[in-house]
């Protein structure tokens, strides 16, 4: 079964809500989604594999642990962009791999514009960022692609969900986990979350509808 974590913490929620405001400018939004984008990774890294290196510090030499897995920062162009760099501040040995979706308006279905996973040598690990999870679809096609690459372990870090999106995501991938800062109410009729936040990615780059 799908392992979903809504991470729970003073700080996501105090940030969640300038997050979502509607008068937060697109500068502070950005750097909203970076410290969130932060917050959720230290959850969804917990379990990285380490292995034992030996150092030697200012004083003498010592044992210490080091990550032992390749991975992968999966970014959804384009509102997944805004959660890469924190990630690789993070983690400055990852690997950053893109996929291009969108969302067809008409069918609410997900369109694959652009991919640039190769077809070897899959990562140990791989961590799909877009920031809201709405209906799921473009979440599962990231998944399905992952899992064609090889990929043995997928995760999927969103800012906020829609309950019918975790679920879409829980059926279609049960081997994936999913880590989000919040669980919001629904999808309206145009299948957008509520409360929700707007557009993310026209929110970061500042190109209203």
């Amino acid at each position: 079964m799908t392992h979903v974590c809504e991470v729970q913490h003073p700080l996501i929620q105090h940030h969640l809500a300038t997050l979502r405001n509607k008068t937060t400018p697109p500068d502070e939004f950005r750097r909203l989604v970076q410290r969130l984008a932060v917050l959720l990774a230290y959850e969804a890294t917990r379990d990285l594999s380490t292995e034992m290196c030996e150092i030697e510090t200012p004083l003498t030499r010592t044992i210490a642990r080091r990550l032992s897995q390749r991975i992968g920062l999966v970014p959804i162009l384009r509102a997944g962009l805004g959660m890469v760099d924190p990630l690789l501040d993070l983690l400055p040995q990852a690997e950053v791999w893109h996929l291009g979706l969108y969302r067809d308006e008409a069918t609410a279905l997900p369109v694959e514009y652009y991919s640039k996973l190769p077809d070897y040598s899959p990562v140990d690990v791989a961590l799909i960022l877009d920031p809201m999870l709405a209906t799921g679809g473009s979440a599962i096609a990231a998944l399905q692609a992952l899992r064609r690459w090889g990929v043995p372990k997928l995760k999927v870090l969103s800012l906020i969900a829609a309950p019918e999106g975790v679920s879409s995501v829980t059926a279609a991938c049960p081997e994936a986990q999913l880590f989000v800062c919040a669980i919001d109410v629904e999808l309206n009729s145009r299948k957008f979350i509520v409360p929700g936040l707007g557009d993310a990615g026209d929110r970061s780059f500042n190109t209203p509808q």
